[in-house]
C-alpha cells in the first residue's frame, strides 16, 4: 500500500481534487487526480469514484479551477522576471 499523500487537496461537497508532486528533470512537476466522494451501501464504509454524474460537473469545474490557480501559484517564485534590455 502506498503512503504517498497529496501537497495540497480542494474539496467542494463530495468532489475532490488532488495535487500530486512529482520531482522530474526539468524540476517539480505537478498532477491532479479528481474524484467523487460516496457511501458504499454495501459496506457502509466511504470510497470514491472518477465518475461524475450531471450534477457534479459544475463543482468538478469549480475544484478544477482552484486546482488550477494553485498549481500556478506553486510555479510562480520559480519562474525569472522577464529582463529589461
Amino acid at each position: 500500500m502506498s503512503t504517498n499523500k497529496p501537497v495540497h487537496e480542494i474539496r467542494f461537497g463530495r468532489i475532490r481534487a488532488a495535487v500530486w508532486e512529482n520531482a522530474g528533470v526539468k524540476g517539480v512537476m505537478h498532477s491532479v487526480t479528481f474524484s467523487r466522494l460516496y457511501k458504499d451501501e454495501k459496506t457502509d464504509q466511504w470510497a470514491d469514484s472518477t465518475s461524475f454524474g450531471r450534477d457534479d460537473l459544475l463543482l468538478l469545474a469549480k475544484v478544477t479551477d482552484l486546482a488550477h490557480t494553485w498549481v500556478l501559484e506553486q510555479q510562480a517564485p520559480n519562474r525569472t522576471a522577464p529582463t529589461e534590455e
